[in-house]
């Protein structure tokens, strides 16, 4: 089933306070174009430099997840990224006036009411998902804290909590599917504990603080003395200890608000990686550190599998054998080719080609020795990408390779070697015109890459 991209329909503005800048600061989220992802953009500072959200820009994590490019910041964006994912988007622009996401009531609810406002809208390419094959794991030996990704058909979350405390010990939270996010966890409020609140406002911070920013877990003993002089440097009216050990100036939506939170969390910050996640991540003490650390060896994997070769069982019927090859192309003996293609989706083919010894150019490259002249696999991943191109044109059509670029021959190629060209568009169709990456393997060994920009012409009738 392919998913495509999805952007906002309007924009919609978000306006507060930082939490511990305590500046006012105006969030602008406005539609984007496919491939964009999420990106910040300081409006207020000279040339609107942009910050897009990559855990390689990740700078801090003590107090919430700051990024920062070419000098530029922008901090505590975790709850604004979960709701974004949470809400299945895949490119947002957000127009920021400060170096700090506004921080509301603790939460993403207001993030999920301004994106329900303004409306989501498909659009033409398709998401591309990082999903998971295999175990992948992460311990933070400082914090104490694994986090554990497995293959899933959906993106699922359990997160696990625990610290040393009556109030709060253990906690364990799970999101099903993250399209149950609005409704599961959207609105849990971060949290605090009393005696990290003072020690906060001394080091400068939570200067846009409120107790009603968070849910106040008390794990100490504290006369009403101690609460009234709480309050009042909040500004905020006298409050009281429920008997469950939290402030009574709000009220729980979840037993396990608190392990919630955290999961909200782990959403935001994992949204780093840069691809939609397909598995299930089971964090336990995780943290904006942890989170954000996790986010890294997630892309560094992803990465991984892009480059890595594709599976090629020659027991399965191929998707394209030579004869609807023959229909999309022009090319014949003994310049076709491309013998079948295996795989094929809106933005990637792969292609195959056996390497037979009576190829007729081995006849001359080089009789004693023959290896495939490097300018004709350049050939025939130019042909496997005009293959992913007229597949979806409706009529027939030529495409003329106008640009080949970053060309490289890793290793020979040899009589009795299989081909397998992986070709992927590297941006949408636009005036007839494709840009692909292509890369051939042997076996599990790239042979040969480059970059092709083609131009698509309508085939004129004989």
């Amino acid at each position: 089933m392919v998913i495509k991209q999805k952007t906002l329909a309007n924009s919609f503005i978000i306006e507060g306070k930082g939490l511990h800048t305590g500046v006012n600061v105006t969030m602008n989220f406005l539609p984007a174009p496919e491939n964009h992802g999420f990106k910040f953009k300081r409006v207020d500072l000279e040339n609107h430099p942009l910050i897009e959200a990559d855990a390689d820009f990740v700078i801090d994590t003590s107090r919430g997840t700051m990024l920062e490019k070419n000098g530029a910041r922008i901090g505590t964006i975790e709850h604004t990224l979960a709701a974004l994912v949470g809400m299945d988007l895949d490119n947002v622009l957000i127009e920021v006036n400060n170096e700090e996401a506004p921080i509301i009531d603790g939460s993403s609810k207001y993030f999920v009411e301004g994106i329900e406002k303004a409306g989501i809208v498909e659009q033409n390419a398709e998401r591309e998902f990082f999903e998971i094959k295999e175990k992948i794991q992460f311990n933070d030996e400082k914090s104490g804290a694994e986090i554990i990704a497995l293959p899933d058909d959906d993106y699922r979350l359990n997160v696990m909590i625990s610290f040393k405390s009556k109030v709060l010990n253990n906690q364990f939270a799970n999101l099903q599917s993250i399209n149950n996010f609005k409704e599961e966890i959207a609105n849990c409020r971060t949290f605090v504990f009393l005696h990290e609140i003072e020690y906060l406002l001394n080091n400068n911070l939570i200067k846009g603080g409120d107790i009603d920013n968070a849910i106040v877990i008390i794990d100490k003993e504290v006369n009403q003395e101690e609460l009234d002089r709480l309050a009042d440097l909040f500004q905020h009216e006298r409050v009281e200890v429920k008997p469950q050990g939290i402030l009574n100036n709000l009220d729980l939506h979840f037993d396990n608000e608190c392990a919630r939170h955290k999961l909200l969390d782990v959403i935001g910050d994992l949204a780093l990686c840069g691809k939609r996640i397909k598995g299930r991540i089971i964090a336990t003490k995780p943290g904006h550190g942890p989170n954000t650390m996790f986010a890294k060896v997630l892309k560094k994997a992803y990465k991984k599998t892009i480059d890595k070769a594709p599976v090629y069982n020659p027991e399965i019927p191929p998707l394209m054998d030579v004869n609807r090859i023959k229909e999309l192309l022009p090319h014949r003996y003994p310049f076709l080719m491309v013998d079948k293609v295996i795989s094929i989706t809106e933005n990637e083919i792969v292609g195959i080609k056996n390497v037979s010894t009576n190829e007729p150019f081995f006849q001359g490259h080089f009789p004693a020795e023959p290896v495939m002249p490097g300018v004709l696999m350049v050939e025939a991943m130019a042909q496997t990408g005009g293959l992913l191109v007229l597949n979806q044109q409706e009529g027939k059509f030529l495409t003329y390779f106008i640009r080949i670029d970053n060309v490289k021959f890793r290793k020979k190629v040899v009589p009795g070697d299989t081909l397998i060209f992986k070709l992927t568009l590297t941006s949408p169709i636009r005036r007839g015109i494709a840009n692909v990456k292509g890369v051939t393997y042997v076996g599990s060994k790239v042979v040969a890459e480059g970059e092709f920009m083609a131009q698509i012409v309508k085939q004129t009738e004989n």
